[in-house]
């Protein structure tokens, strides 16, 4: 972890150890050696990992959820991301306002620069997003796949936390992109499962459940946080009265919040998964109220370990401003991550109370 902290990107070895794991291939089709695991699934790798890494476990999430959303790319696409190396690794950025496109025969020239591409170090292939002119002249957003050689990586993260994501910037310039190579945000919106699918993730919308899955990799984190406190506590003497912390009450009652947010946050993004998964088995896909609901259950469990992790810092003294201290670098992971879009309590809420009053849907992406 120290490593990848210090060298702001995922180290060769952890590149390494990531495809020969194949957990990143969690929702790839099996006909490409994939696992087409279950929803919650993806809520025990990503937290299991964020407590040894948080950047590999935010990397992991890219990995893990821009193979998924390949698997509803034609299928000529599918073959060029998967057909030579079935473990390739994928980054993505979905800002379409920053990338312009333009229709040339057998498909789209695009250029664009976009920033936060997590684990764009580390990959193969890259997702880009730009509005192009829909059929009946609408704009629509247009999703991209380039290979590693298409686009250039300008070193711009230097950052408060998730240093070690290796998020940076991309630039593609006037790259020819095929037609089998693009989708649109639709076709990511999920289908209606065949009766008796087993691989249900695979029609799951994609964006609706995002969020659960950087707040997992956050789940990780903050775990880690409270038992590196927990630990601490345990032997810690106040410098004042020289008296053992583990005897104040005050402190018996922060562990205990914090420890009752993660046990909440983490049942919280299984219930959201567990939804997800008994309404796609009933033969539906989820309707305007449970889509934005899943992004506000995701952004509400991620408010509640960013608290886990704020109670602990708080409690911590003075020791926790230094660095060697592993709730420092947890407290700037945790703030860093809040700030993601699928985080913000705001927008996620008043996306899903907006279509419980009976107003439409407003997010173009669910």
């Amino acid at each position: 972890m120290e490593e990848t902290e210090a060298g702001r990107t995922l180290t060769a070895e952890t590149r390494r150890d990531l495809m020969q794991s194949g957990v990143h291939r969690l929702y790839q089709p099996k006909r490409f050696g994939g696992a087409e695991g279950s929803l919650r699934a993806g809520v025990d790798i990503l937290a299991a990992i964020g407590q040894g890494c948080s950047a590999t476990a935010w990397v992991l999430v890219q990995n893990l959820t821009h193979n998924w959303m390949v698997a509803e790319w034609p299928i000529e696409a599918q073959e060029s991301v998967w057909g030579e190396e079935p473990a390739a690794l994928l980054s993505g950025i979905l800002i379409p306002g920053v990338g312009k496109a333009r229709r040339v025969e057998g498909g789209y020239r695009l250029s664009g620069r976009w920033p936060f591409l997590s684990g764009v170090n580390v990959c193969d292939w890259a997702l880009f997003t730009a509005f192009t002119d829909g059929p009946n002249g609408e704009k629509e957003d247009r999703h991209f796949l380039l290979p590693r050689s298409d686009f250039e990586i300008h070193d711009t993260w230097r950052s408060v936390g998730l240093r070690g994501t290796c998020s940076n910037d991309a630039e593609v310039n006037d790259a020819f992109v095929p037609e089998c190579m693009t989708t649109t945000i639709e076709s990511l919106k999920g289908a209606v499962p065949p009766p008796g699918a087993d691989a249900l993730s695979l029609y799951c919308p994609r964006y609706a459940m995002f969020g659960v899955y950087i707040s997992a990799a956050a789940l990780g984190s903050a775990e880690a946080a409270v038992a590196a406190y927990v630990d601490q506590a345990k032997k810690r003497v106040a410098r004042s009265s020289s008296t053992a912390v583990a005897s104040f009450m005050t402190q018996h009652i922060k562990i205990s919040e914090a420890l009752a947010s993660l046990r909440a946050a983490r049942l919280m993004l299984y219930g959201v998964c567990d939804l997800a998964t008994e309404i796609l088995a009933s033969g539906r896909l989820p309707d305007d109220e449970e889509r934005t609901r899943f992004r506000s259950e995701a952004a509400f469990a991620g408010r509640l370990l960013t608290q886990a992790v704020n109670i602990v810092w708080d409690a911590g003294g003075g020791a926790v401003i230094y660095d060697q201290n592993p709730l420092s670098q947890a407290f700037r992971d945790a703030s860093t991550a809040a700030r993601h879009l699928t985080q913000n309590w705001d927008i996620n809420a008043a996306a899903h109370g907006r279509v419980v009053i009976g107003l439409p849907i407003d997010n173009p992406s669910l």
